[in-house]
């Protein structure tokens, strides 16, 4: 009974803020969203555990191994034209009310970790893995881990490389390129200068 109140006050609020008629399409998209998210989970029935989130339009998780696992917490929104792709033996775990914006690509082929409250802007990169176009090794790829905190703010086209880890209520600039350590409650900016060269 809480529960169908607290929802109902909910609408109304946004029914006065957004008008009635904008309230009604933008949670009609909601619960489309929510169907495609099973939908996904069906597809990949042993891959993925969740309770329920959300996956807007264009928008998809793909699983290409037996081994792969998924984790995602509840009420995770997950925005237009993302890309969640696990292979081989990866582990990726997204903690309750992660919110993924448009554009965002995450590949994970060892593991990522998105604590719970994180808020990821548009066009974010993040990957646990490199090529081994060295080929230091005979494995075709470097895989590393990304462990993200709880109630981190990632910016607009940051990208994150593996065996980064950033601590809790910290902040990602947009823009940036984040590799390593990450301390809790910090603002992670990579420092960037104009220059003008003549070429005429």
């Amino acid at each position: 009974m809480n529960l169908l109140r607290k929802v109902m006050s909910t609408l109304i609020a946004e029914s006065r803020g957004r008008g009635i008629y904008h309230t009604i399409i933008m949670n009609i998209t909601h619960v489309i969203g929510i169907l495609r998210a099973y939908m996904n989970k069906l597809i990949y029935f042993n891959n993925i555990n969740s309770s329920i989130f959300s996956l807007q339009a264009n928008s998809r998780i793909e699983a290409f191994s037996k081994h792969a696992r998924i984790h995602i917490g509840k009420f995770v929104f997950i925005r237009k034209n993302a890309s969640i792709r696990v292979d081989h033996y990866g582990k990726l775990h997204i903690g309750d009310k992660v919110f993924i914006n448009d554009n965002c690509n995450i590949n994970c082929a060892h593991k990522i970790s998105i604590g719970k409250y994180t808020k990821i802007a548009p066009n974010v990169s993040i990957n646990d893995h490199d090529h081994n176009f060295k080929h230091l090794t005979d494995d075709h790829l470097i895989k590393g881990e990304v462990m993200i905190g709880e109630n981190v703010w990632i910016g607009s086209n940051v990208v994150i490389l593996r065996d980064t880890f950033i601590g809790d209520n910290a902040v990602i600039a947009a823009g940036s390129v984040v590799k390593g350590n990450v301390p809790a409650n910090t603002l992670f900016l990579n420092k960037r200068e104009k220059s003008y060269i003549q070429y005429a």
